[in-house]
């Protein structure tokens, strides 16, 4: 699939607003002959296999373009060694690409020399691990200000920021402890209050919650996205799990052998995946909270043509109501449902059309 076909799956309904990241083209070949690798790759079409064959050198990357909308939780997901951590890691420069540009905020990030580089990820990106990476001879709050520590900031000012971030994630009790005394959901509370005590203006998660038991990852699921809710970071979340990149991103890029597949919102991607690959990798999702009646109903005009004005006694709902709400409607009323948008009348959802989508749902499972 093409970068540009990549990037029309699910900006359709992505309203317009100020792009915070563009990654263009990016490409990254481990090896100490990638940059020939790269140009066999582009001239004679050679796979990942055969790359690895002939010039010794693994394809972590393939040419991936998306952006990112200011304020947006941006979630990238795939199986291990899809490539999604790898991307995450040039936005900081982590890793250095062999090939594309990525710029953030209006700044070429490739082009940033060392000390302007160090400026760029003290003041502009907060990252947090999988592993918590937090420093055991420190304490919590010492941990948390250590951003503002690294900007020469002076000690009672960063103290202060660092109480007040940890007293957002809950944890301000927890001050004057250590790493080892907090719980491994604790922890990474603490490396998530570290990240953001800087006030980056782009926030990047590497499977933050994956370490984590499913009760304490869920919890600090649900804190995380009350926390994006109120703060507004533009987030890159890097996932393999699927629930969690729908409970959390307002869109997904479905990554595999380096190569993006797809991008779009949950519902894009599970109403219309782009491949049998895709099909498969959503096949376990519940459509019921995903699938809303924008996406269930047939036009009004289409419904009047073939049935005539639906009663004014019928049912009426907002675009945006869930599939599970519209079959609650369905049993508790025999009535068409007749979906608004604005308080205007723009469609109508039947029993019939509620069924065609459960069963499409059912025969990917």
């Amino acid at each position: 699939m093409s970068n540009q076909s990549q990037q029309s799956l699910g900006q359709s309904q992505q309203s317009s607003g100020e792009s915070v990241i563009e990654v263009s083209n990016v490409w990254k070949i481990f090896g100490a002959q990638a940059d020939a690798a790269l140009t066999a790759i582009r001239e004679e079409g050679l796979g990942k296999a055969e790359v690895l064959e002939t010039y010794d050198a693994v394809v972590g990357v393939a040419d991936v373009s998306l952006d990112v909308k200011k304020g947006e939780i941006f979630c990238v997901m795939g199986l291990s060694g899809s490539g999604k951590s790898t991307l995450v890691r040039h936005f900081n420069r982590l890793l250095e690409p062999t090939a594309g540009k990525i710029v953030i905020h209006g700044t070429d990030v490739m082009a940033l020399g060392p000390r302007e580089l160090r400026d760029f990820r003290n003041h502009k990106i907060g990252m947090v691990f999988q592993n918590f990476a937090l420093l055991p001879h420190r304490s919590v709050l010492d941990n948390v200000a250590m951003p503002l520590e690294i900007r020469n900031m002076n000690k009672n000012e960063r103290m202060r920021r660092a109480a007040n971030m940890l007293k957002t994630v809950e944890l301000d009790a927890w001050g004057n402890k250590f790493a080892h005394e907090l719980s491994g959901g604790m922890q990474q509370r603490v490396g998530l209050a570290r990240a953001l005590a800087a006030d980056p203006d782009v926030l990047l998660m590497d499977e933050p919650f994956s370490a984590l038991d499913p009760l304490i990852r869920r919890q600090l699921q649900d804190e995380f996205i009350k926390l994006s809710a109120v703060m507004k970071k533009t987030t890159m979340f890097i996932t393999h799990d699927l629930d969690e990149a729908v409970r959390i991103g307002d869109r997904i890029a479905i990554m595999r052998d380096g190569r993006v597949v797809q991008i779009g919102t949950a519902e894009d991607i599970v109403m219309h995946p782009a491949d049998d690959y895709v099909a498969d990798f959503v096949a376990g999702i519940s459509r019921l909270k995903i699938v809303r009646a924008h996406a269930v109903m047939q036009p009004l005009e289409k419904y009047v043509a073939s049935v005539g004005q639906p009663s004014a006694k019928a049912p009426r709902v907002n675009e945006n109501e869930s599939l599970s709400r519209l079959i609650q409607l369905a049993i508790d009323d025999d009535a068409p449902i007749v979906v608004l948008d604005d308080g205007v009348e723009v469609g109508v959802i039947t029993r019939p059309d509620i069924l065609q989508t459960v069963i499409e749902g059912a025969e990917t499972s």
